[in-house]
C-alpha cells in the first residue's frame, strides 16, 4: 500500500493549476542529487481512497487539480486512485510525477492529464532547465500527450 509523508498547494508543479500535491514514499529510484531523499522511505499515511477523499475535501473549493509526487514502487495503485479522483471529483484534473523513463503498459495513461517522466539527473537538471532529461506531458486527447515542459523554461 502506497503511503504518503505529506500534502502541499503547489502552483509551479503544474502549469495554469492550483494543485494539491500528494508527496508519495517509498520511491524505488533513488536518483543520486534528489532533493526528496525523505521519500526514499516506507513512512507515512497510508494512501486509501478514504484518504484521498478527506485530503481533497479539505481543499477542494481551492484546487484544479491532484498530482502524485512518486508513487513508482505502485504504479497500478497510483493508476487505481486516479481512476477514483476521475469517477469522483470529474472537475478536478490528476497529474503523476513519476522517475520512471515511461509510463507503465499496465497504466491507462487516458486516466491522467499531466504525466512528467524521467528521473532526476544532476547535471541534466530539473524542469526548468532547457538541458533536463525530465518531461512535462498535457493529455491532448485519450492516449495522446503533448510535451510541455517549455512551459518551464524563461
Amino acid at each position: 500500500m502506497l503511503k504518503y509523508v505529506n500534502t502541499g498547494i503547489v502552483f509551479q508543479e503544474i502549469p495554469d493549476e492550483v494543485t494539491l500535491a500528494v508527496n508519495l514514499s517509498g520511491c524505488p529510484c533513488r536518483c543520486p542529487g534528489c532533493h526528496s531523499r525523505y521519500l526514499w522511505q516506507d513512512v507515512g499515511t497510508p494512501l486509501t481512497p478514504m484518504e484521498l477523499e478527506r485530503l481533497v475535501a479539505g481543499c477542494a473549493e481551492g484546487i484544479t487539480c491532484v498530482c502524485f509526487m512518486g508513487g513508482d514502487a505502485e504504479p497500478d495503485y497510483v493508476n487505481s486512485l486516479a481512476r477514483y479522483l476521475r469517477r469522483e471529483h470529474p472537475g478536478l484534473k490528476v497529474g503523476w510525477y513519476s522517475g520512471r523513463q515511461r509510463v507503465p503498459q499496465s497504466v491507462r495513461k487516458a486516466d491522467f492529464d499531466y504525466l512528467k517522466l524521467g528521473p532526476y539527473i544532476a547535471h541534466l537538471g530539473c524542469l526548468k532547465e532547457r538541458t533536463t532529461n525530465q518531461r512535462l506531458y498535457k493529455r491532448a486527447s485519450g492516449d495522446s500527450f503533448t510535451d510541455i515542459t517549455s512551459r518551464f523554461w524563461k
